[in-house]
């Protein structure tokens, strides 16, 4: 009998040594944890944060003007007459051709959102290809600091190779042969001045313009929203500027 309670009695200290083991472990395992994802970032992971948030604006904002009416709809990127263009705009409303310019306006904001659909790997190219040696002063600036930085050495190279791609799509959407015949009916008005604007170097740098404002949204959401953090990069990296 007294061999059968030593017996249970052994079977218990094993049980509660073992329940004590698991959850040490399971403690340290937490602490090892913490301390990992508390843990001094270095200077590549950092940027890697900033690439994987920059690429993010551009696969989930981005990737919105692409879609139907993506830059007309949106008032905050929508394009509008360039200046030089408001004179003709003006006068074709006071003799009834007001349609034409809003034709006009339509098709240049197509141009730009086709355009966008083709050059979008441009962008996350570009973002690969940048190294961040200034990440932490980077990711501690302004709101828009990683969005400025990319604009600062990019936009130069991605209008060359935006333009084209602008040029492609100002034909394929028919927005030459609309501000063609848009600008003739101008220029027949008695007492004008006639205009010749460069439209396809316009609809470029607006497009761009148009880009560079959604990433910057994204990037402000990032850091402000802990639930747009959707990685555990960008949680460590944005972690350091809260």
């Amino acid at each position: 009998m007294f061999s059968f309670y030593k017996s249970n009695i052994m079977r218990l200290h094993i049980g509660l040594i073992i329940i004590f083991i698991t959850q040490s472990c399971a403690e340290l395992q937490q602490i090892s944890e913490e301390i990992s994802n508390s843990g001094i970032l270095t200077e590549e992971q950092i940027g890697d944060g900033l690439k994987e948030a920059l690429t993010k604006g551009i696969r989930e904002e981005v990737t919105k003007l692409t879609q139907e009416d993506g830059f007309y709809s949106n008032p905050m990127v929508k394009i509008e007459l360039p200046s030089e263009l408001e004179t003709v705009e003006n006068i074709l409303q006071k003799v009834g051709l007001e349609s034409l310019t809003e034709q006009g306006i339509r098709a240049l904001n197509k141009t730009a959102e086709e355009a966008v659909k083709e050059a979008t790997p441009l962008f996350i190219a570009a973002i690969k290809d940048l190294t961040f040696e200034e990440s932490k002063a980077i990711l501690l600036g302004s709101p828009s600091a990683a969005t400025d930085y990319l604009k600062s050495k990019t936009e130069n190279e991605l209008y060359l190779k935006f333009q084209p791609v602008v040029a492609a799509n100002f034909k394929k959407v028919g927005a030459d042969q609309i501000w063609e015949t848009t600008i003739q009916r101008y220029n027949q008005i008695p007492l004008t001045k006639e205009v010749n604007p460069d439209l396809t170097d316009y609809v470029t740098s607006q497009a761009l313009k148009g880009v560079y404002k959604m990433i910057e949204m994204e990037e402000i959401e990032i850091r402000n929203n802990i639930n747009e953090r959707s990685s555990l990069l960008l949680k460590r990296v944005f972690a350091l500027q809260d």
